[in-house]
C-alpha cells in the first residue's frame, strides 16, 4: 500500500507540471511497478539509481527494467541485472579544521553491526583515543561500556556537528552490500579520514592507505597509528567525478 501512495503522490505533482524532459528516480523499488509506467508517460526519458543490492532489497528486481536506464551502486547488480554502475555522491564542503574533538565517531542505529561496534569502541577506550560512538536504541536490549546508548534519533545537525568535530570517521557496511555508503563520500567532501569494514573501497580511484584504514568486520583490529596520518588530498579531476555535479552529468548522459 505504501509502494501505491508514493506513486499516487508523484502522479499528482507531476500532472501540475508540463512533460519533462529526464526523470530521476532514486530508490524506484520504493513505487509500485503500475505506478512507474504511469510516470513514464510524463518524461522523455526515465532514469533509475539504486543505492540498495537487490540482496537486501529484492524489489529492486520487480522494477528496475522499467525504466529506460538503470543504475546501482552495487558491481554484482550491475553485472547480474545488466544495469550501469554509478556511486552515492559527496554531498559536504572541505572541513579545514585543524583542532578536533574526537579522533573518530560514528552514529548507528542498534542492529546487527552492534557487536562490531563495541568491540572497536572497546579497543579505542583502551588506546585512550578520543572517539564518540552514538548507538540508537530499539528493543533489544544491547548493554555496553564503551557506547553510548541513546533512545531518541539525532537531528541532521547535530550529526553533521559531530561528523564536523572528528578527524576520522567510522564506516560499517552493512551485510549482502559492497557498494559504498555516503559514509564514504562525506568524507570525501569534508577530507575526512576514514575507517571502513568494506574492503571493495580498494578498487576505487580515490582508495589511499594514508587517508582509509580497512578493518576485518570478523576481527577489527584498529592500528593506533592511522590517526597519526595526515589526510592526503584527491586530485581535482578524481573529486570532481564523485560530486552531485559529476554524478548528474553521467546519470543525465
Amino acid at each position: 500500500m505504501k509502494n501505491i501512495f508514493y506513486g499516487k503522490e508523484i502522479l499528482k505533482k507531476l500532472n501540475l507540471n508540463k512533460q519533462q524532459d529526464l526523470i530521476i528516480t532514486i530508490k524506484g523499488d520504493f513505487i509500485d511497478p503500475e505506478y512507474i509506467h504511469k510516470i513514464k508517460t510524463h518524461s522523455k526519458k526515465t532514469v533509475a539509481f539504486f543505492n540498495d543490492s537487490s540482496k537486501r532489497c529484492p524489489k529492486i528486481k520487480r522494477v528496475y527494467h522499467l525504466f529506460d536506464k538503470s543504475y546501482s551502486f552495487e558491481k554484482d547488480d550491475c553485472e547480474n541485472l545488466k544495469m550501469s554502475f554509478l556511486t552515492n555522491w559527496i554531498f559536504t564542503k572541505p572541513d579545514i579544521k585543524n583542532q578536533y574533538l574526537y579522533e573518530i565517531s560514528n552514529v548507528s542505529s542498534m542492529d546487527n553491526r552492534f557487536n562490531i561496534l563495541n568491540s572497536i569502541s572497546s579497543q579505542l577506550k583502551e588506546m585512550s583515543v578520543r572517539y564518540k560512538f552514538i548507538v540508537l536504541k530499539n528493543k533489544k536490549n544491547y548493554k555496553s561500556d564503551s557506547l553510548e546508548i541513546v533512545k531518541n534519533k539525532l537531528s541532521l545537525e547535530e550529526i553533521n556537528q559531530l561528523n564536523n568535530e572528528s578527524q576520522t570517521l567510522l564506516d560499517i557496511n552493512r551485510a549482502n552490500q559492497s557498494g559504498l555508503s555516503f559514509r564514504v563520500f562525506e568524507c570525501l567532501g569534508y577530507n575526512k579520514k576514514l575507517i571502513t569494514t568494506n574492503e571493495d573501497i580498494k578498487s576505487y580511484d580515490f582508495y589511499n592507505p594514508s587517508n582509509i584504514l580497512i578493518i576485518n568486520k570478523d576481527n577489527p583490529i584498529i592500528d593506533s597509528e592511522f590517526f597519526n596520518k595526515k589526510y592526503e588530498s584527491i586530485s581535482e579531476n578524481i573529486y570532481y567525478k564523485y560530486t552531485i555535479d559529476g554524478w548528474f552529468k553521467e546519470i543525465s548522459k
